[in-house]
């Protein structure tokens, strides 16, 4: 699943890095057969399946009464568990490649939906935390200069040029790219060994534009956070460990979740630069092992993001609660507390 990730060598060696990685391509660069990450990977995303499809669709009903209630949090949220559960439903075509030991018997055209379901979630799923954090950044620390811009039409306009930019991009990079068939001869899906030039390239742009700057964005607005609510005199001990619990909550999520995968793509692409092609294949499959496992790992954000931004708030958890138990939630749902309302 690498085939939608791109440097420029000096134009004697590229050629001849092409050459050989041209009669090399996933024959002998990484055997499959001698990795034991298929039964890892098979319980990652079985876990991942589980517990985003309960969590999501518990809370499901609570986040649409936000957005009922034009909660502009409330849109941010739905738009985070759309494409979370549209990630989710593909999840069982994973699990079953993974346990066929990378074996695609599903058609190339599912194995192109998979992958391309897979890469727009894992960014759609970032700038949407972004966008959650700097509406919560905005709320916190300009309550009133900033209620202007912080409009319900606003939050449905700006989850919908993600989505749009975001799938635009990946669908560009595949023409581009030319993946009109995604598997091999061996039948792996997006599993490209060696990488081309231009995945190397676009690796290093995902992992700046996709990675870094988001983190970098989350950094600003829950350090702005934190110092507002340590600040604050009005907000109780329950309100600050509230919002100290979203602030590492989502530096978590990036930590865990996204940081070994963009640590794992930027290795790669720069070994790609500056190994001659029999040591990259070497390092390729010593890093197979661990660069299969933390893709799998972006996928647990699925079952996170719910419990992070929805469980952590009284009013959304007491709404959980009633639906549980008499399964209807018909009572009015009250603004999370994460907002801070002033």
């Amino acid at each position: 699943m690498d085939a939608l990730e791109v440097t420029s060598r000096p134009d004697e060696h590229t050629q001849q890095t092409n050459t050989a990685v041209n009669q090399m391509h996933n024959e002998t660069c990484v055997n499959f057969e001698i990795s034991p990450i298929s039964d890892l990977l098979v319980g990652i995303y079985i876990t991942a399946l589980v517990l985003g499809l309960v969590f999501n669709l518990l809370t499901a009903w609570p986040i649409i009464q936000q957005v009922r209630r034009k909660n502009v949090l409330g849109v941010y949220l739905l738009s985070l568990s759309i494409s979370d559960i549209l990630y989710i439903l593909t999840m069982p075509l994973w699990i079953i490649y993974y346990y066929n030991d990378h074996n695609w018997t599903l058609g190339p055209d599912l194995c192109k939906l998979a992958g391309f379901v897979y890469y727009s979630n894992m960014y759609i799923s970032i700038y949407l935390l972004c966008c959650i954090s700097i509406d919560r950044c905005l709320a916190v620390t300009f309550p009133l200069k900033t209620k202007t811009f912080r409009r319900f039409r606003y939050a449905w306009i700006i989850s919908g040029i993600i989505y749009i930019f975001t799938a635009s991009l990946h669908i560009l990079v595949i023409l581009m790219d030319k993946v009109t068939d995604p598997l091999d001869k061996n039948g792996r899906c997006y599993e490209t060994f060696p990488m081309t030039e231009r995945v190397a390239l676009f690796n290093l742009l995902r992992v700046v534009i996709g990675f870094l700057l988001p983190l970098l964005v989350l950094a600003v607005c829950y350090f702005q956070i934190f110092r507002k609510v340590q600040e604050s005199v009005g907000l109780d001990d329950q309100g600050k460990r509230k919002v100290k619990l979203l602030s590492v909550g989502v530096i978590t999520i990036f930590s865990v979740c996204y940081a070994p995968y963009h640590i794992q793509l930027l290795i790669r692409s720069i070994a790609y630069n500056y190994f001659k092609v029999e040591d990259y294949c070497k390092f390729e499959q010593g890093q197979h092992f661990y660069f299969s496992g933390t893709l799998a790992m972006t996928s647990l954000n699925s079952m996170v993001d719910p419990l992070l931004y929805v469980l952590v708030s009284n009013g959304m958890r007491e709404s959980v609660r009633l639906c549980c138990r008499t399964k209807s939630c018909s009572k009015t749902v009250t603004e999370p507390r994460l907002q801070l309302q002033h």
